[in-house]
């Protein structure tokens, strides 16, 4: 895989790559996980200072006429309005239609626009990072928690916890088995880690016998977590 595109940590050897800057605040994902992943921080996800500092920002924003609080509040809406089922459609497209893995793989962001008429409009370059037999990816953002919201919505709370960041660079076997994840040693298994201009998303692997499944029902057996890379695609 190109070093160009993020951090990339090949295990199984240690880094130790812990960084304490959690800048992400939006709420956790409703969806709760069946096993017990790593807790996330133990606060609210603001303090008294940033809530000063972004009703500031709101109301100078609105004063100037560069957004109104109804246009900000629609953004808001619109945001938390977005579900891993994007993300879902896309992989299972992916499985059954190889020319659509193939140009999703190679041009993601234009590749899903194309097929899926989302008009996703971002400065912001997306990698997708392909599982297979011999190789299991997991994501990370070990600054803070950069995360591809326009196809999985809003990240989970263990997602921006200081423990995940820290710990999955250095021992993701483990942290995936606290997910109820155990990766054979015969797989390599890759952590890659998100920027600020960079998001990942992973293409898990096709679960057996779903052979005779029609696209729909496949993309039921994409969770979120199999995009991250924490869990597998559920199996029929």
């Amino acid at each position: 895989m190109s070093s160009n595109h993020g951090h990339h940590h090949h295990h199984d050897h240690d880094h130790d790559h812990d960084h304490d800057h959690d800048h992400d605040h939006d709420h956790a994902h409703s969806h709760a996980h069946p096993h017990s992943p790593p807790a996330p921080d133990d606060d609210d996800g603001y303090d008294r200072y940033e809530v000063l500092l972004q009703t500031a920002i709101r109301e100078l924003l609105d004063e100037k006429g560069i957004i109104t609080a109804a246009e900000l509040h629609a953004q808001i809406d619109k945001q938390d309005s977005l579900t891993p089922s994007i993300g879902g459609k896309i992989v299972a497209k992916a499985w059954v239609d190889p020319v659509f893995k193939k140009q999703l793989l190679a041009e993601p962001l234009k590749t899903i626009n194309q097929h899926f008429e989302l008009d996703i409009i971002t400065p912001l370059d997306l990698v997708v990072l392909e599982n297979t037999p011999t190789v299991h990816n997991v994501v990370v953002c070990t600054l803070c928690s950069c995360y591809p919201r326009m196809l999985l919505g809003i990240p989970p709370a263990w997602y921006k916890s200081i423990d995940y960041r820290s710990r999955v660079v250095v021992e993701p076997r483990k942290v995936l088995a606290e997910f109820g994840t155990d990766i054979p040693d015969s797989v390599e298994v890759r952590v890659s880690d998100s920027t600020a201009d960079l998001r990942f998303l992973v293409l898990p692997n096709r679960p057996s016998g779903t052979e005779g499944m029609t696209e729909a029902q496949l993309a039921d057996l994409v969770t979120r977590d199999s995009m991250i890379g924490t869990s597998l695609a559920l199996q029929p």
